[in-house]
């Protein structure tokens, strides 16, 4: 029986999330009384739990500490069907994010230490071929199956190091592989346009999109936003992008074709974190199944609804066909 392996890959980032919730109304220079929880973060370990938690077996290309916290990461995404035999444990290799949230549920401060991802170029280098390889390409026997060692697509952060983005996009050109860009850090990102080019379609938020295109875009409604995106995106040779703008909902466009605008979800909102990554992970996989990009931004407003309705990092499990996903 042949099985198809890995599915949607995902490189990036693992981060260990230290988020401080107050018992009462936050007080932004005082002393606040309340609870600090340590959950698995990062945007791309969020992206590609979200992506199994949709039952379509990802594979993950990130980085783990050689701890015991970093075997826990992993055996999670091990129980959520993430295949990470291509993952490397090694000193220091996650990064920490601290959070302060306020009593609505939004963020009041943070910071973030970066791990080294220099180690995901060696894996691309050594194994690039063989996780992307045509399905016909590399097949292996494991228990009786075949198992076919190919991708549907990638979902990678445009802000990693920019010989990793290099090396990952000539792998997508050599076999015809679409790429996605999820954002983590835009002011990294915006120094390689002219590698953002390569990325079927950049998913980012509203601040984000003012850093990439340098201008502000705090104040304008989504009908404006759209007719922006549409123009901006043709100046600037980007295939398709999708931008967040929080409770106002995402807006969308393609260079040479659909633009458009999809409303939130109205929700009672605990904690937004990870919603933004629910999202990413909704879209890319309505992208990689086949559907519009209207469609898929409607797949990703539903999964960061599910998020931000709770304290978790990622979206409950889903069944694909509640989506029109046929994986």
């Amino acid at each position: 029986m042949a099985v198809n392996k890995n599915g949607i890959v995902v490189l990036g980032a693992v981060f260990v999330d230290i988020k401080g919730f107050p018992e009462d109304i936050y007080v932004p220079y005082g002393r606040n009384a309340g609870h600090v929880e340590y959950i698995h973060g990062g945007v791309s370990r969020n992206v590609v739990e979200d992506i199994a938690n949709l039952e379509l077996r990802p594979t993950f290309l990130g980085i783990a500490d050689n701890t015991a916290l970093g075997e826990d990461v992993v055996r999670k995404l091990q129980r959520h069907k993430v295949n990470t035999e291509y993952m490397k444990e090694i000193p220091n290799g996650m990064g920490t994010w601290l959070a302060v949230f306020d009593h609505n549920g939004d963020l009041a401060g943070s910071i973030s230490q970066r791990p080294n991802l220099m180690p995901i170029l060696d894996i691309l280098e050594e194994k690039g071929d063989e996780i992307f390889a045509e399905a016909d390409s590399v097949v292996v026997e494991v228990n009786g199956d075949e198992i076919i060692e190919n991708c549907d697509s990638i979902v990678a952060e445009i802000d990693m190091d920019k010989e990793i983005i290099k090396k990952l996009v000539q792998l997508c050109e050599k076999y015809d592989k679409k790429l996605y860009g999820v954002v983590s850090n835009m002011n990294i990102a915006v120094s390689r346009r002219d590698l953002l080019q390569k990325f079927d379609c950049l998913i980012c938020n509203q601040l984000e999109a003012g850093v990439l295109f340098s201008d502000d875009y705090s104040e304008k409604t989504p009908a404006e936003m759209e007719k922006i995106l549409a123009e901006r995106l043709k100046a600037a040779n980007v295939p398709a992008m999708v931008v967040t703008m929080g409770g106002d909902g995402a807006v969308y466009a393609e260079a040479d074709g659909e633009s458009g605008f999809c409303p939130a979800q109205k929700v009672q909102v605990k904690d937004t974190t990870g919603a933004g990554d629910a999202f990413c992970a909704g879209v890319s996989a309505g992208l990689t199944y086949g559907k519009t990009i209207g469609k898929a931004v409607e797949i990703g407003t539903r999964l960061a609804a599910s998020v931000i309705t709770s304290s978790e990092n990622v979206c409950p499990r889903f069944r694909p066909e509640e989506f029109g996903i046929e994986a």
